[in-house]
């Protein structure tokens, strides 16, 4: 199935250097200016979490952590309390970016593989500055690359037109998954953020390496996704390729098999949402057909909505 639709100023090209600059430059400028216009502070709290550092007591709220429960403020008050901690001001973020071929399709405003950029730029925006680190680990199914975590805005430029850089796999090369997540796993690294940025399509036989991730570090999952991934048009013969094995079939897309399709995708969806919420992993899910960056102001603000008990 072709890819429709206008590709957006900030999709890099696979063209020359120059022009990879530029459309980087252009997404970094669209990021910051929409971003910074729309959430405050330094510290944003991409996934807000505890710190190390005690800090106020404060009623619980539903949906507070009961691990954080202040047991002598309570049996002082008879009134449940938790314990809020004060975050950590340095933070390391790793990257785990899937680039497998599957990503390599779009058929709204970008490729799911754009999106995975954008998003990681989003990533390198949120956790900026007070001496943070960003680094990554991408994958295209046949190569692995890591880039070391380093703070500073020319660092962060770098690594993403590195990442951007990352060839695209030859058809027939499958992605690997629990591999790349195991790849940032070990060796350990300090505490921090682990984010992985996949569609999340195939197996999910990754349940076991995202298990280990999330017991040292906090965890975030985005999941990219493009329309057709989760329904069939109607539109009669179409012929349907797997690029991560080059198997291609042509279908008619009958109503029986539209509704089968999308009842396959969807309970391949709630699966991968299922495990997230069992390792306790905050879930992004960016669309090829929505405002990306609009879904990760929603996502933040309830997410510090959640951890300050209901107060934005």
């Amino acid at each position: 199935m072709s890819t429709a639709g206008e590709r957006p100023e900030w999709a890099p090209p696979a063209l020359n250097q120059e022009r990879m600059r530029a459309a980087l430059r252009s997404l970094e400028l669209t990021v910051r200016g929409r971003l910074d216009g729309l959430l405050q502070g330094n510290h944003l709290g991409l996934v807000p979490g505890p710190g190390t550092e005690p800090g106020e007591a404060r009623p619980y709220q539903p949906g507070d952590d009961v691990r954080r429960m202040d047991w002598s403020v309570t049996a002082r008050t008879t009134e449940p309390h938790i314990r809020e901690t004060i975050a950590d001001r340095e933070l390391e973020t790793w990257v785990a970016l899937d680039l497998s071929a599957s990503l390599d399709f779009g058929t709204a405003a970008c490729t799911k593989r754009e999106l995975a950029i954008a998003g990681t730029a989003a990533v390198a925006h949120l956790t900026r500055g007070g001496g943070n680190r960003l680094g990554a680990v991408v994958s295209n199914g046949e190569q692995l690359t890591r880039h070391p975590a380093r703070g500073g805005g020319d660092h962060t430029r770098a690594l993403l037109r590195r990442v951007a850089e990352t060839p695209h796999p030859p058809e027939g090369v499958q992605g690997d998954l629990a591999a790349l997540v195991e790849a940032l796993r070990r060796p350990p690294r300090r505490r921090g953020l682990a984010v992985v940025v996949s569609d999340f399509l195939g197996s999910v036989d990754w349940q076991r390496a995202m298990r280990g991730l999330a017991a040292r570090h906090s965890l975030l999952a985005v999941e990219v996704v493009d329309p057709r991934d989760l329904e069939l048009p109607e539109v009669g013969e179409v012929l349907l390729s797997d690029p991560e094995t080059g198997k291609q079939r042509e279908v008619r897309t009958t109503p029986v098999l539209r509704r089968e399709f999308a009842a396959a995708a969807s309970a391949h969806r709630e699966r991968v949402a299922a495990e997230l919420r069992r390792l306790g992993a905050a879930h992004l899910v960016l669309r090829t057909d929505s405002d990306w960056i609009a879904d990760i102001v929603r996502f933040v603000v309830a997410r510090k909505r959640g951890w300050s008990g209901g107060v934005a």
